[in-house]
C-alpha cells in the first residue's frame, strides 16, 4: 500500500510538472510582440549605413538613427541587433516579410509602401530635391531636366515622384543605378559625371558641405514625413511602445535635441569659405599638423578639433595679430598666455600646446552634466566669450523655461546678452552673445570637414570601384514595375 501512495505520489508530481512545463511554454508562446523582445533582451533592427543614419564617427559608433535606436533599446532594458542589409531593397523585403522587429532607416511613409509594411508616428519632415552642380545651369522646373541625364537610386520613392512627372512631361527620362544609394549619386554630381539627381532634403543638407560644388535647385515633392516600419501585424504591443516614446522625446525636446546635433551647422559654411579651407588644409596645416596631434594626444582631444579651433582662431596662420592684441595661431590674450606658461605666442608650437591647455580647462570647468556633444560646443563657447558669460547665458536659458544643459536652448541665449533688458540680470554683463555662437557653428564644421577629409573616403572609393556607369544603370521605361520603395539614401 505504502509503494501504492508513493508511485500515485510520483505519478501527481510528474503531470504537476509536465503540466506546469507546457503553461509555461503555452504562455511563452502567448507572448505579445513587445513580451517577447524583453523576454529575449534583444531587439532586431535593420539599418542602413549613411550620413543622415548610422556610420563610424570620430568617436564610434554615431547617425541619427543608431542614437533613437539606442534610446528607444534603453528604454526597453534590451540590447541592439543591428542589421545591415546589401541593399535598400533588401530593408524593405526583410521588413515586410518579419524578419526584423525594426527598419529604422529614414523611411519615407507612402501609399505603396503602407501596402507591405506598417510605419510608426513620423520624427522627420523632408522634402524631395533635386540637385545639380555649380558651374551649369540651374533647372527652374522639371521641364529643364528634359534635355539632361538624371539619375537616381532603382527603387527608391524618387521613382515614384519622377513617374508622376512624366505624366505631366513626357519627354522627361532618366537613369536607375542598381549599385550606388543616393550619396554615390551625388558625388556623381560634383564630378560632373551626370547632370542631376533627387536626394532629401535631410541628406542633400548633411551632404553638400563635404560637396562644396552641389547645389539644391528646386523642391520637386511637397513636404513628406519619415517614420520607423514594423511588420504588418496585429499585435499593437511594439507599436504602440515605439509611438509613446516618440511623443516622450518629442515632448522632452530630445528628438529637436538630436536634429540639431547632425543637422544644425550643416548650412553654416559658405561655398568659398569651404573652398579656402580645403586649400589651406592642403596648403598650410601638413606644416602644424604634428604639432595638433601631439598636443591632442598629451590632452586626450581628438586632433583635428583641436586644428579646426585653430583655423576658426587665425586660418593656420603664426604671426597673426588682432586690433585687441590676441595674437598667434590659437590667438590666445597675454593673460590666458602667462597664465598658461606660454612665453611665445607666435612660436606655432607654444601657441598650439597653450591652445590645446586652456580648451581642456574650458571642458573641465563644463558641468558633468552636460553631456557630449553639447559638452564639447559649451567648452567651445567658453574658449571664445569666456565662462563667465557662458554661465550667465546657461542661468538665462533656465530662466526662460529652457535647458541650461543643452547647446540648443544656450545658443538661442547667448545672444541675449547683448540687450540690456536680460544682461543686467546677470553677474558678468554685457557681452557680444552672437559671437561665441557663429564661433562654435564654425569650429563645428571645419571639424566635420576634417573628419571627412583624413579618414578614408568611402563614398569616392565604393564609386571608383563600380563598373563603366553603363553597366550599373538602365533607362526607365514605361512599362518598369515599381514593386518595391526603399529608403530615400
Amino acid at each position: 500500500m505504502q509503494n501504492f501512495f508513493t508511485a500515485l505520489i510520483i505519478s501527481l508530481f510528474a503531470i504537476f510538472t509536465l503540466t506546469s512545463c507546457d503553461n509555461y511554454s503555452s504562455s511563452h508562446r502567448g507572448f505579445s510582440k513587445l513580451e517577447q523582445i524583453k523576454y529575449d533582451g534583444k531587439i532586431n533592427v535593420l539599418i542602413r549605413q549613411g550620413p543622415t543614419t548610422y556610420y563610424e564617427g570620430a568617436n564610434g559608433l554615431t547617425g541619427l538613427e543608431y542614437d533613437l535606436v539606442m534610446l528607444f533599446a534603453k528604454r526597453l532594458k534590451v540590447n541592439v541587433n543591428f542589421i545591415i542589409p546589401d541593399t535598400f531593397d533588401d530593408i524593405l523585403k526583410l521588413i515586410s516579410k518579419d524578419k526584423a522587429d525594426i527598419a529604422a532607416a529614414s523611411l519615407t511613409i507612402t501609399e505603396q509602401r503602407k501596402k507591405s509594411m506598417r510605419f510608426t508616428s513620423s520624427y522627420q519632415s523632408i522634402t524631395e530635391q533635386v540637385v545639380f552642380r555649380s558651374g551649369r545651369k540651374r533647372p527652374k522646373s522639371v521641364a529643364d531636366l528634359v534635355n539632361g541625364i538624371v539619375e537616381i537610386v532603382k527603387g527608391t520613392s524618387h521613382m515614384d515622384t519622377l513617374r508622376y512627372q512624366q505624366t505631366i512631361y513626357p519627354a522627361l527620362s532618366w537613369d536607375t543605378n542598381t549599385e550606388l544609394n543616393t550619396d554615390g549619386l551625388l558625388y556623381l554630381v560634383n564630378e560632373g559625371l551626370i547632370d542631376y539627381t533627387i536626394a532629401d532634403s535631410h541628406q542633400a543638407s548633411a551632404i553638400k558641405r563635404y560637396y562644396p560644388k552641389l547645389n539644391i535647385a528646386f523642391d520637386i515633392t511637397e513636404p513628406r514625413h519619415l517614420a520607423w516600419a514594423l511588420p504588418q501585424s496585429n499585435d499593437n504591443s511594439l507599436y504602440d511602445e515605439i509611438n509613446l516614446f516618440f511623443r516622450q522625446i518629442k515632448k522632452d525636446k530630445i528628438l529637436v535635441h538630436l536634429l540639431e546635433k547632425y543637422y544644425g551647422n550643416t548650412g553654416n559654411l559658405s561655398y568659398v569659405g569651404n573652398c579656402k579651407f580645403r586649400l589651406h588644409v592642403e596648403s598650410r596645416l601638413p606644416t602644424y599638423e604634428h604639432f595638433f596631434k601631439a598636443e591632442a594626444d598629451k590632452h586626450n582631444i581628438d586632433w583635428r578639433l583641436l586644428a579646426a579651433i585653430g583655423y576658426q582662431e587665425s586660418h593656420w596662420r603664426p604671426n597673426v595679430t588682432s586690433p585687441t592684441g590676441v595674437k598667434g595661431l590659437m590667438m590666445l590674450t597675454s593673460g590666458t598666455a602667462k597664465q598658461l606658461g606660454i612665453k611665445d605666442r607666435t612660436d606655432p608650437a607654444q601657441s598650439i600646446s597653450g591652445g590645446a591647455l586652456y580648451f581642456k580647462q574650458r571642458l573641465r570647468k563644463i558641468s558633468s552634466r552636460v553631456q557630449e556633444p553639447d559638452r564639447t560646443w559649451f567648452a567651445l563657447a567658453s574658449y571664445n566669450v569666456g565662462f563667465g558669460h557662458l554661465k550667465d547665458a546657461m542661468i538665462l536659458t533656465k530662466k526662460r523655461n529652457g535647458n541650461p544643459d543643452k547647446w540648443l536652448d544656450v545658443k538661442e541665449t547667448l545672444p541675449l546678452l547683448s540687450q540690456k533688458k536680460w544682461y543686467k540680470q546677470t553677474r558678468h554683463g554685457y557681452a557680444r552673445g552672437i559671437e561665441p555662437v557663429h564661433y562654435v557653428e564654425n569650429v563645428r564644421s571645419y571639424y566635420d570637414l576634417l573628419i571627412w577629409l583624413t579618414e578614408e573616403n568611402k563614398i569616392e572609393k565604393n564609386v571608383m570601384s563600380l563598373k563603366p556607369k553603363t553597366s550599373n544603370a538602365s533607362k526607365t521605361s514605361e512599362n518598369q514595375a515599381l514593386s518595391f520603395e526603399p529608403p530615400i539614401l
